[in-house]
This record gives structure tokens, sequence and C-alpha cells, in this order.
């Protein structure tokens, strides 16, 4: 098995066997804590994040499982209340019921909480220097807050059923999506040392990647049943989507244009770190 594929693995059963340590006579609390992230989900996050480690520094590797756990976490405490009734309501992650729907609202919101404090609880953890802990935690805490992903939230839930530019739909969602997903690349770099134009270079393309992703994510939503996506589709007509803006054939086109893009891109990141990238990527460039 190649090395990506098992530091793949690997992490997986880091994640099913890591056990938080929760105090208190709650009834529930403590399943309900880790069940998300124990349900699956494309861990793909993480995974860009050791794709890069891998490929350029792979001594670095087992001491880049706390951080890509931590990106797991805040990924997940996302989702959580995404679904919750105030914003998408939905009932459905991952092919399992939601939190709130199994737990309660309330039980979901802590939950979510939780899981958000606790990415940053595991990067102090991580085996590597003070000085770039510091940075892991500048980069999750900016873009996957105020400087990207709770930013993007906001803006995506105040301006549903309005019509926006194409432009403001591309600023929603790099922000929602791409900067978490470009920072997962950018925190794998920092890790394995690389150079400071390199991670410039790999968190551009993220941001590539992330709203290749958010294209991607709304033509499932349009052409994909329930089963087949792990959570409720045909559910973004009073959405900013992609879809919506430019028809589904509109859409499509795109997707296959930066898909390509994409392709030839990671081709430059050297031949090993490229090779995981492929290897990670290949199911979603897919035509779906």
């Amino acid at each position: 098995m190649d090395s990506y594929q098992q530091t793949i693995k690997d992490f997986e059963e880091f994640l099913q066997t890591h056990t938080p340590q929760i105090d208190g006579f709650h009834p529930h609390f403590a399943q309900a804590f880790w069940e998300m992230l124990q349900n699956g989900g494309k861990r793909f996050r993480p995974n860009l994040l050791l794709a890069v480690v891998n490929g350029l520094n792979p001594i670095m590797t087992p001491n880049a499982f706390l951080p890509a756990l931590a990106l797991e976490c805040l990924h997940t405490y996302s989702l959580i209340h995404d679904d919750l009734p105030c914003m998408d309501d939905s009932p459905l992650r991952r092919s399992h019921p939601t939190l709130h729907s199994t737990y309660g609202e309330t039980t979901a919101v802590l939950v979510g909480d939780g899981l958000n404090t606790y990415a940053f609880y595991l990067l102090s953890l991580a085996k590597l220097s003070a000085q770039t802990k510091i940075a892991l935690v500048q980069e999750l805490a900016h873009n996957g807050g105020i400087g990207g992903m709770v930013i993007g939230q906001a803006l995506d839930c105040y301006f549903e059923n309005q019509t926006l530019s194409l432009e403001h739909l591309q600023t929603i969602h790099t922000n929602k999506t791409a900067r978490l997903i470009a920072t997962s690349l950018k925190m794998g770099a920092l890790i394995a040392n690389a150079s400071d134009t390199y991670s410039m270079r790999l968190a551009s393309f993220g941001l590539r990647l992330g709203l290749y992703f958010q294209i991607r994510d709304d033509v499932i939503d349009a052409v994909q049943e329930e089963t087949q996506a792990g959570k409720p589709t045909h559910n973004d007509a009073h959405k900013n989507s992609y879809v919506n803006l430019l028809g589904l054939s509109g859409a499509q086109e795109i997707l296959q244009k930066e898909s390509n893009i994409l392709s030839q891109e990671m081709q430059t990141f050297g031949e090993r770190t490229a090779n995981n990238l492929a290897y990670l990527l290949e199911p979603f460039f897919a035509r779906i």
C-alpha cells in the first residue's frame, strides 16, 4: 500500500479510537460529542493536510495527526450548527440523523461549541514547535472564524431569497467553504516547514479547490437523491447557488473547466505531493 494511502487509513483509526475526556453525569453528552465524527464523512480537510505533510516531510506525518483531527473537529462543528433548525433545518448528515434530531437543539449547539474549542486544545497538544503551533492556531482561528467560514455563513444566511451577482456569490463561498480548504493545505505546509512561497501557492490552489467543491455541491443538490448524497438534496431553491444563478448546464460547464485547471495546477507541487493530491481528489473530479 502506498504510504499516503496508509496514512489515510492510520488517521481514520486514530480518529475512531481517540476518546475525548468529558466529566460529569450527563446521560448522553459524551456520546453525542463524538458521534458525528465517528459517523464518517469524507475527512477531506484533514486528508489534504496529511497529503502535504506526507508529500514534503513524511517523517512528520505522525505529528500531524492531532492538527488533522483539529481540522475535522472544527469542520464537524460547522456542519452540526449548519444543520440546526435556525439555519438549514436538516434531518440528515453523513447518512445519519443530525445531532439535533437525535438529542435536541440544546445538545447540538453545545456539542458544536465544544468541538470548536476542542480543536484548539488538540493543536496545543501537538508535538510541534511552539512557533508552528501558534501559526496553526492563527490560520485555523482566522479562516475558520470571522476571517472566513463564519462570515461566509452569515452572508449566506442573510442573503437567502435574494439574487446576488456572481461576484458576491463567489465572495460568500470563498469565505464559507474555500478558506478552510486552503487553510488545510497551508497548515500541512507549516507542519512540513515548507517555504512561504510554496505555502502561498498551496493556499491559492486551495481557494480555487474550495470554490470547485462549492459548485460541485450545488450540482449534487440539483441532480442527486438523498440516498446518494448522504444528506437532503433539492434543498437550495431559496439559496444563492451556482445552479440557481447560472443554470445546471452552466454550473456543470464551470465545474469541468475548473477540474481541468486544478488537475494541471497540482502537478506543480512536486511529484510526491502531486501524487497524494491526485489520489485524494480523483473521486471528486469524476463527472456527477
